[in-house]
């Protein structure tokens, strides 16, 4: 027997399996004889899908747009370490969408991407600061300033400021001779909850109670010693109980009616 003879063989009995596997017509809603040989088994896709779980866990920042056309009470599947810009916080809010967080398998992150700022009198201590972040293991962006040439406070706090609100940090640590200018400037940003800190106690309390998201520290008012203590305790603490994120709320509702 030939190839060609062989072939054919082979041609014929594939397509009758294939004959008499296909539906009867009006079964799968095609005949026999049409393009398609694959019967749909997923089920049919519906405009409630968008009440389901949303994974967009493969994105670093979450915009309003991945959340605008969820319905009320949806779910969104977010990485651990993305972070919501200010408007898909307000989404988030409204909808009373639930964020649920996808946690690596080689456990929480603990590093996270801090920007830092002072003026020319915070300069020494923003470089003590710097080493004493990346020893914890965290990722810094430094805005200045780079020496001890005197510049402007509110320069460097709003740049801080404006990239916690916008999602690019996830916290600031910003430092001035007082830290109370610093503080005051970077709660001019929509977003920004900065805490001036001159203890362990009140670092704690600013996370804790109020979510701070800027750390404000005075130069002249703490010691080096003291700024590592602060720093260590504002990072290690969080908001979680729900009495203050209640409160919280409160403080983003006051603000949301000054926005235009």
């Amino acid at each position: 027997m030939d190839d060609n003879s062989t072939r054919d063989r082979i041609r014929a009995l594939v397509q009758d399996v294939l004959d008499k596997a296909l539906p009867p017509e009006g079964e799968s809603g095609q005949a026999i004889g049409t393009s398609s040989r694959f019967v749909d088994t997923a089920p049919p896709t519906t405009s409630s899908d968008t009440t389901a779980t949303r994974d967009e866990s493969s994105k670093t920042v979450i915009t309003e747009d991945d959340i605008r056309d969820l319905t009320n009470g949806a779910s969104l599947r977010i990485d651990e370490a993305a972070r919501l810009t200010p408007l898909a916080a307000d989404l988030v809010r409204e909808k009373e969408i639930k964020i649920v967080r996808r946690v690596s398998r080689r456990g929480s992150k603990t590093s996270r991407l801090i920007a830092v700022g002072a003026d020319h009198g915070g300069f020494k201590m923003k470089e003590e600061l710097k080493a004493f972040l990346k020893g914890l293991g965290h990722q810094i962006h430094d805005f200045g300033t780079n020496s001890e040439d005197p510049v402007d406070y509110p320069d460097l706090a709003y740049a801080v400021a404006r990239s916690v609100a916008e999602g690019t940090a996830d916290l600031g640590i910003v430092i001035d001779g007082a830290g109370v200018g610093s503080a005051i400037t970077a709660n001019k940003v929509p977003g920004i909850r900065a805490a001036a800190c001159y203890s362990v106690a009140v670092a704690r309390n600013s996370r804790e109670h109020n979510g701070a998201n800027v750390l404000s520290l005075g130069s002249k008012t703490i010691s080096s010693a003291e700024m590592r203590e602060i720093v260590q305790a504002w990072l290690g603490t969080e908001l979680t109980e729900e009495r203050h994120r209640k409160r919280v709320a409160k403080i983003q509702a006051v603000e949301r009616q000054y926005l235009c």
